[in-house]
C-alpha cells in the first residue's frame, strides 16, 4: 500500500478503532499485543524527537501527542476490565506487576506514584511552561521576522521561493507552538487518569476478590495490587516516554544537526570543563572517607576522554576566517598614487557609490561581522533579474567628512539619497513608539513613521508590534529604491553593447533585422532608458528589439519608439502592478482628457503639456488627492489615460507623484479585472 494512502486509509481507521477500544472487550492476547505496540511507538517518538534538526521537522506532534494518549486511556480501560471481569490482564501486566513489585505492594505503589510525579510535576509542566513561553515569544515576533525576510529579499539575498518558504515557516512555527502549549495538557490529564484508574482497580479489585469470588482479604490484596499496579506501569512507561519527547521538541533549538552530534559538537568546544572535572574527580578520592574506586574510575574516564577529544573551531571562528579569504582573494593591487593610473582611477566619476561614515565602517569590513559588501552584491543580482539589466559595481568607501552614523549614495558622482544608520541600533517602524527609547526619524524608502532604538530594545519593539530592520537592511534596501529610480542613468553604452551582445547570441537575426534598420547603439540606449526611467523591466529584450526594428523604419523618435514597446509588453507591464489578477485604476475624465490633448506640444526632450500654471497646478493636486484617498483605502492605483498624453501627463507628475504609474489603455493586459477606485474631474476649473 502506498504512504499517501497509509495516510487517508489507515490513520483515521486506526482512531477509529481506539475509540471503539474504549467500549468492545479485547483477548487478553490482543491486549498484550497492543501494549507492546504502544511501549515500542513511545521509543520511536522518542527517538524521533531526538534526531529532527529543528521543532518544525516533527510539526505533527501535537496531534500525535493527542492519539497516543487516547491510545493508552483506552488500553488502561481494556486492561481494567479484564482485571475486574476476569482477576487477569494478560502476560504483559502480570510480568510488569512481578517484576516492579516483587512482592511488597507498598513497593509497587511507591513506584507507580514516583513515575507519576515525575511525568507531571517535573517533565510535563516544565515543557509545558516552555511551549506556553515560546508560543507568547513566536506570535509577537512574526512581525520582526516577516520584516527581516521583506529585506533579505529586497537585498537580494534570498530568492521569492525561499522567502515564501520562510514567511510559512514563521506562520508555521507559530501554529506548532501554539499546539504544543494546549497539547500539553493532554499529558498533564493522563497522569491524573491514571492515577484514578489505578486506585479503582485497586479498590474494585479487592471488592469483587472478596464479595464475588470469596477470595480472602490477603489473597485478593496479593492477586489484584499486583495487576493493578502492573497495569499502571505498562501505561506510565510510554507516557512518560511520550512526555520526554515533548519536552525535547519544545526546547530544541534550529539547528544544522540532530541532538546527539550537537551535544558531542558543542561539548568538543569545552575540552578544559572535562580535564577540570577529572581533576575534581581524582581530589575527591583523596579525602579520607571517601570511597575511592568510583571517583578514581569516572576521573579517570574523563580524562581519557578530554585527551582524545579533538577541540573544534566555533562555527563564529570558522566564519571569520571564511571572509578574511574571500577578503584577501577580492582584494585589488593599487596603483601608486602619484602614478597615472592611480591619479586616473581617482578622477574617474563612478556609475554608483556609496559612502558611510567612519563609525559604520563596521557594516562593510567581515572581520567585524559586517556582511553590507555581501548584500549588495546579492542586491546586483536580484536587480538584474527584476529590470534586466547588470548595474555597474557599486564603489563602497568610508568618508571621514560624512556626520556620524549617516551614509550618501551617489550616482553618476551627484549625491541622490542620504540615510542615516546609528552605531548600536535597529530601526523600529511603526505608529505607537512613543514608549521607546531612541531617535524619532523617517522610514527612507516609503516614508514611514520610524525610530533609531537601541539594539538591546529589539526585542521589546517586537513585543508592541513594531517592524525591526537591523542597519545594513536599512542601507541595503534604501539602495536598491535609488537604483530602480537611477536605472535609466545608470545603463550606459557599454552596458547596451553587452546586451546586443548577448541577444544576438541567442536570436541572431532580431540583431541582424536592428542592423539593417540603421538603428544606433545611442537610439536603442535612450529607449531603453526610457524604459527604466519609468521603472519597466527589459528583460524581454527580443521583443523590445523587434519592436525597435520595425517602428525605426517610419519614425526615429525614441519617444515614439518606447511607447510601441509599452505596448508591446503592456500584459506584462500592467500585471505587475496587480495583485491576485486586480488592478485598482484611477481615471481621467473625457473633457480633461480632451483638454490635455489639445495642449500637447512636441519639444526636443519629448512631448509635453502647455498649460497655464494654474490649471497645471490643480491638474496635479487632483491627481495626488485621489491617488492618495485610494492607498488611504489599502489599495495602489496606476493612473490610465490614451497613449497620446501618456508621456506628457507622467512627466507632469513625476515629481509630486513619483510612486504613481501612469499607463495607456492600450497598456491594460485583458487577463486583469479593472477596479475604478478614483477619476480626475477638475470639476471646478473655470476652462472646463
Amino acid at each position: 500500500m502506498k504512504t499517501s494512502k497509509m495516510g487517508t486509509v489507515g490513520v483515521p481507521a486506526a482512531i477509529v478503532s481506539i475509540v471503539l477500544m474504549l467500549v468492545i472487550p479485547l483477548p487478553t492476547i490482543l491486549i498484550d499485543l497492543l501494549l507492546v505496540c504502544s511501549i515500542l511507538g513511545a521509543i520511536v517518538i522518542l527517538l524521533t524527537s531526538m534526531y529532527v534538526k529543528r521543532p518544525l521537522d516533527f510539526s505533527i506532534f501535537p496531534s500525535l501527542l493527542l492519539i497516543t494518549t487516547l491510545f493508552r486511556l483506552a488500553l488502561n480501560v481494556s486492561t481494567t476490565r479484564l482485571i475486574l471481569l476476569h482477576g487477569d490482564a494478560g502476560k504483559v501486566v502480570h510480568s510488569f506487576g512481578s517484576i516492579v513489585v516483587g512482592g511488597s505492594l507498598v513497593v509497587g505503589l511507591v513506584i507507580f506514584f514516583i513515575l507519576v510525579v515525575i511525568q507531571f510535576v517535573v517533565i510535563t509542566n516544565g515543557s509545558g511552561r516552555v511551549a506556553e513561553v515560546a508560543a507568547r515569544f513566536t506570535l509577537d515576533a512574526m512581525p520582526g521576522k516577516q520584516m527581516a525576510i521583506d529585506a533579505d529579499l529586497n537585498a537580494g539575498t534570498i530568492t521569492e521561493d525561499q522567502a515564501r518558504r520562510r514567511r510559512e515557516d514563521v506562520a508555521r512555527e507559530a501554529d506548532f507552538y501554539g499546539a504544543m502549549d494546549g497539547a500539553s495538557k493532554f499529558v498533564k490529564g493522563d497522569a491524573i487518569a491514571a492515577i484514578i484508574i489505578t486506585i479503582v482497580a485497586l479498590l474494585g479489585g479487592f471488592a469483587i476478590g472478596v464479595v464475588q469470588q470469596g477470595l480472602s482479604l490477603s489473597e485478593s490484596i496479593n492477586r489484584f495490587s499486583l495487576l493493578a499496579v502492573g497495569d499502571g506501569l505498562v501505561s506510565q512507561i510510554p507516557a512518560l516516554l511520550i512526555s520526554i519527547s515533548a519536552g525535547l521538541i519544545v526546547t530544541r533549538a534550529a539547528t544544522k544537526n540532530d541532538l546527539g552530534t550537537d551535544i558531542v559538537g558543542q561539548f568538543s568546544h569545552h575540552k578544559p570543563a572535562f580535564r577540570v572535572a577529572a581533576a575534581a574527580s581524582l581530589a575527591l578520592a583523596l579525602l579520607p572517607g571517601i570511597p575511592k574506586l568510583p571517583f578514581l574510575i569516572v576521573g579517570t574516564a574523563l580524562f581519557l576522554v578530554s585527551a582524545r577529544m579533538i577541540e573544534l573551531p566555533t562555527q563564529e571562528e570558522i566564519d571569520e576566517a571564511e571572509a578574511k579569504e574571500r577578503a584577501l582573494a577580492e582584494l585589488p593591487v593599487a596603483p601608486a598614487p602619484d602614478s597615472a593610473e592611480g591619479l586616473a582611477a581617482d578622477m574617474r566619476v563612478e556609475p554608483l557609490e556609496l559612502e558611510v561614515s567612519f563609525d559604520l565602517v563596521d557594516l562593510v569590513d567581515p572581520s567585524r561581522g559586517g556582511d553590507l559588501l555581501d548584500r549588495v552584491r546579492a542586491l546586483r543580482r536580484k536587480l538584474a533579474l527584476e529590470m534586466g539589466v547588470v548595474i555597474p559595481l557599486v564603489r563602497t568607501r568610508d568618508n571621514l567628512n560624512l556626520p556620524q552614523g549617516t551614509y550618501t549614495i551617489r550616482v553618476q558622482g551627484v549625491e541622490t539619497a542620504v540615510g542615516e544608520a546609528p552605531a548600536g541600533s535597529v530601526l523600529a517602524i511603526g505608529d505607537d513608539l512613543i514608549n521607546l527609547p531612541g531617535t524619532p526619524t523617517k522610514e527612507p524608502v516609503f516614508g514611514l513613521a520610524a525610530k533609531w532604538v537601541p539594539i538591546e530594545m529589539r526585542t521589546q519593539a517586537e513585543a508592541i508590534g513594531a517592524t525591526v530592520v537591523d542597519r545594513a537592511s536599512v542601507i541595503t534596501t534604501h539602495l536598491a529604491e535609488v537604483v530602480r529610480t537611477s536605472a535609466g542613468r545608470l545603463i550606459g553604452r557599454q552596458d547596451v553593447k553587452a546586451l546586443v551582445d548577448m541577444v544576438k547570441g541567442s536570436d541572431p537575426v532580431v540583431i541582424e533585422e536592428l542592423t539593417a534598420s540603421g538603428v544606433s547603439l545611442g537610439e536603442v540606449q535612450a529607449v531603453l532608458r526610457m524604459l527604466l526611467d519609468e521603472g519597466v523591466g527589459i528583460r524581454n529584450l527580443v521583443k523590445i528589439f523587434e519592436v525597435i526594428s520595425e517602428k525605426a523604419k517610419t519614425n526615429r523618435d525614441p519617444e515614439t519608439i518606447s511607447e510601441a514597446v509599452r505596448t508591446n509588453l503592456g500584459p506584462a507591464i500592467s500585471a505587475a502592478h496587480a495583485i491576485d489578477g486586480r488592478l485598482p485604476v484611477v481615471t481621467v475624465d473625457p473633457l480633461v482628457e480632451h483638454m490635455l490633448l489639445e495642449s500637447l506640444r512636441a519639444g526636443d526632450q519629448g512631448t509635453f503639456l502647455s498649460l497655464d500654471p494654474d490649471t497645471a497646478e490643480r491638474l496635479v493636486v487632483d491627481i495626488a488627492r485621489t491617488s492618495e484617498a485610494a492607498e488611504q483605502s489599502g489599495e495602489q492605483p496606476v493612473l490610465v489615460c490614451s497613449s497620446q498624453i501618456r508621456p506628457a501627463l507622467r512627466r507632469l507628475i513625476r515629481s509630486t507623484a513619483p510612486r504613481l504609474a501612469v499607463l495607456s489603455y492600450s497598456e491594460l493586459g485583458s487577463q486583469l479585472k479593472l477596479e475604478n477606485v478614483g477619476v480626475v474631474k477638475l470639476v471646478d476649473h473655470a476652462t472646463i
